[in-house]
């Protein structure tokens, strides 16, 4: 583990949210040049969150920065990445940024509210695959599910805008409030199939869903707002023809755990258009 100069500072933001309590937590470190791999794996186990981000350089006008689950680095982080432009924005005011994460280019832009600033992203081009029938009954079982828990009009898919996700369509609020899963052996099936969460998402309308994800496979219980599962669940919403995009979608989460969040996901039509995340994001104190 190497330190280059002083130990950097750690912000810790509430992403998604107009109050610290809210929202999903994440860290950011905006000087991170002087750190190498272990040593900022050893600082987002010691905030402890479910990822830090950590700005490491600037590259061809672009900001390069990596995420750091407590466990293990991961190609890209939504919440994290609207907690990083908040910050930038509250230190150097705001406008457009682009960062070069593992996953690619993503564009953020920050703007002055009347709740304080809002930071749009913009995914990586995203795409959907199909899952295997096996692969889902695992996970049905993993999460003491079955399928007449699934909603018919929400297919399963495996969904990527940064990271895969799979997404589980639920028939029932009530059976999305009583999630209570099988952490080792979800853990399992996520690990071997390279999904980082899977979103559990049910459908009040025509636009506005609740959703909830576990995330056992970057050794999280479960994230209270997910921002780069929101991006690929617009994508698979967009791909199964289940929007009229452009559409604009807002997504209800952390609610079960008693840190609310609402996401807004915007659309565009044309299915190699990268998503549109937005949301704001508070200092824990």
């Amino acid at each position: 583990m190497r330190y280059s100069g002083d130990m950097p500072e750690i912000l810790r933001y509430a992403a998604f949210t107009d109050r610290s309590e809210g929202g999903n937590p994440a860290g950011v470190v905006l000087d991170a040049h002087g750190l190498d791999d272990a040593a900022m794996q050893t600082i987002a186990a010691e905030v402890g969150y479910s990822e830090t981000a950590f700005l490491t350089e600037a590259t061809g006008g672009a900001l390069a920065v990596r995420y750091f689950t407590p466990k293990t680095e991961v190609t890209f982080c939504g919440h994290a990445t609207i907690a990083l432009g908040v910050a930038l924005a509250e230190r150097r005011g705001a406008g457009p940024l682009a960062l070069d994460t593992r996953a690619g280019r993503v564009d953020v832009l920050t703007r002055d509210g009347p709740t304080g600033v809002q930071a749009t992203l913009t995914s990586v081009e995203p795409y959907v695959d199909p899952v295997a029938e096996a692969d889902v009954r695992e996970t049905l079982f993993s999460l003491g599910w079955v399928p007449a828990d699934l909603d018919p009009d929400l297919p399963s898919r495996v969904a990527y805008a940064g990271a895969r996700h799979l997404i589980l369509g639920v028939l029932s609020r009530e059976r999305l409030a009583e999630l209570d899963y099988d952490f080792d052996r979800l853990r399992a099936i996520m690990r071997s199939r390279d999904w980082t969460t899977v979103a559990l998402v049910h459908r009040r309308d025509a636009t506005t869903f609740d959703t909830r994800n576990p995330a056992p496979a970057i050794g999280i219980l479960e994230d209270p707002a997910t921002g780069a599962a929101a991006a690929a669940f617009g994508a698979y919403l967009r791909e199964l023809e289940l929007i009229d995009p452009p559409a604009e979608l807002t997504l209800h989460q952390g609610d079960d755990l008693g840190r609310p969040s609402v996401l807004h996901v915007e659309v565009p039509a044309g299915q190699d258009s990268g998503v549109r995340v937005r949301g704001g994001a508070v200092v824990i104190s």
